[in-house]
């Protein structure tokens, strides 16, 4: 038996900073670039004597970064042991293994647990892969002289090998980084590898994820039990609690998000300490976990765009710890600019919320006017628009741009008075000039901002022609869209189908 699980990247495109504190809301789109778990047994058959054994064998594959991990599974106490060169650790998936494999002992009745150490005594094959969009290509595409655009990123075959982010690994024994993204690949890794294994030890059920309203409460308490476990394994993997909105999106997709209280996840730091993990997962399982999440997605007729300018990703870490510092010395101008900037966040929420029941009360007119907006530059949306209807529509998608120029008003004098770059001059540059386009609607930094990426938010057909502009600006467009689906399971390995993002948004001649 063979399960293939996936779940996909994040933008998130309000919220930066202030998500980190309830009760601050963000808009976290999740996009159609997937991460992909394959689970299946080492051994087909369990051998009479291993039921005296007292591991279990684990392989954990990553062929993108040609890595191969053998690991030995404690079946009292959970413990990992890798059992090949340590170079390799996956701190997510090993804390994935031991908090599914708990959960599954936690959860499960006498029959299904025998099936479960039985699973467990074949041993667990698991693969992980995650689409090309996660990792910057633009270094190759720069090297093979060939121009920055998105048709350059589709004629990379699936799942291509990462390269490093150091060019010469000092002295031989530092530890070279992936570049990436930014779209969160250890959340849509982690969430992935939980699903499957949750499903192959049948803890929950994620073929029946349906539109069904009568399925849907049970879909949602198995959802609910990946969700936890992917939360935990992510937090614990990573050293901190932090806001979860990108496990979050894995798991449900795109949505308005309101983190949890950190004090939920005290008890998987307990085990840390030394508390049994079945223990652990069972109290994680238990705990009222508080945080807030409502369906969210673009409205119709508009895309999202990334862009990655090529200046070498930022770390959100040490940019969030001065943020936090600066917080510390001048708790009042802090506090005054944290508030406007959530009334800002709030309002573009409450725009964009509007245009979607816009498009559902007048959709001839909405399809009109987003038709008409996406070939004209923002100032002259308005001219020549009598009739009612369209002129709110327009007023609503002007709101909108003003509410983002206030977020990023907001953003830039945060991260002045706090000393990093979260909207750099060069974005600030490239910015201007995107929302000055025909089409866009909003352009932005996402997440904690910093050099890695760029947003934008682009009506109808208009994106091809940011996407040319951008490649002009020395800007690679990426093929990342919005997918407002969470985790869901696959019918087969992903490699078999050739599965790329590339083919849906990009067409190439």
């Amino acid at each position: 038996m063979e399960v293939v699980a996936s779940a996909p990247g994040k933008v998130l495109m309000t919220g930066g900073y202030l998500i980190l504190e309830r009760p601050n809301a963000g808009i976290v789109l999740s996009t159609n670039a997937r991460f992909y778990a394959i689970v299946k047994p080492i051994h087909e058959e369990v051998k009479p004597e291993s039921w005296a054994w007292a591991w279990a064998d684990i392989k954990l594959t990553s062929p993108q970064l040609s890595r191969e991990s053998m690991y030995k599974l404690s079946l009292k106490h959970l413990m990992l042991q890798c059992v090949s060169s340590s170079e390799s650790r996956n701190p997510f998936v090993e804390n994935a293994i031991q908090y599914c494999v708990a959960a599954g002992r936690a959860k499960l009745d006498k029959n299904k647990k025998d099936a479960l150490e039985k699973l467990l005594l074949q041993g667990l094959d698991i693969t992980i892969l995650g689409c090309n969009d996660f990792y910057s290509y633009r270094n190759q595409i720069e090297a093979r002289g060939l121009p920055l655009t998105p048709e350059s990123l589709a004629a990379l075959p699936p799942f291509t090998s990462i390269t490093f982010n150091a060019e010469e690994s000092n002295g031989g024994n530092c530890k070279p980084e992936v570049a990436k993204t930014g779209l969160g690949s250890s959340a849509a890794m982690t969430t992935a590898v939980v699903a499957a294994l949750l499903h192959y030890f049948g803890v929950v059920n994620l073929s029946t994820l349906s539109e069904d309203p009568h399925q849907q409460n049970k879909d949602s308490m198995d959802l609910d039990i990946v969700h936890m476990i992917a939360q935990s394994a992510h937090c614990i993997a990573q050293g901190k609690v932090g806001s979860g909105f990108d496990v979050s999106s894995a798991v449900y997709g795109s949505q308005h998000y309101i983190r949890f209280s950190p004090e939920v996840l005290s008890a998987a730091q307990a085990a840390v300490k030394g508390m049994p993990l079945e223990d652990v997962i069972g109290n994680i399982l238990n705990e009222k976990w508080d945080h807030e999440r409502t369906k969210f997605s673009l409205p119709p007729l508009m895309s999202l765009l990334l862009g990655e300018p090529g200046t070498g990703g930022s770390s959100t870490p040490s940019m969030v710890g001065a943020v936090k510092k600066w917080q510390k010395a001048d708790p009042e101008k802090s506090n005054e600019t944290w508030r406007k900037l959530a009334e800002a966040n709030s309002e573009l929420e409450t725009q964009l919320n509007m245009l979607s029941k816009l498009a559902r009360e007048h959709w001839d007119a909405y399809k009109c006017v987003i038709d008409g907006c996406s070939r004209l530059k923002p100032e002259k949306w308005m001219e020549g628009v009598t009739e009612p209807i369209k002129e709110a529509i327009i007023k609503t998608l002007l709101h909108a741009r003003d509410a983002m120029l206030r977020i990023r008003n907001h953003m830039r004098q945060m991260g002045e008075a706090a000393g990093i770059p979260i909207e750099p001059e060069s974005q600030t540059q490239l910015l201007d000039a995107t929302m000055d386009m025909e089409g866009v609607l909003l352009a932005g930094v996402p997440g904690a901002g910093g050099f890695d990426a760029i947003f934008a938010v682009t009506l109808g057909d208009s994106s091809s022609n940011v996407t040319k502009a951008w490649s002009s600006h020395n800007v690679l467009a990426l093929l990342v869209r919005e997918d407002p689906q969470g985790v869901s399971l696959e019918s087969g390995d992903p490699r078999s189908r050739e599965i790329t993002s590339a083919v849906s948004s990009v067409h190439i001649n």
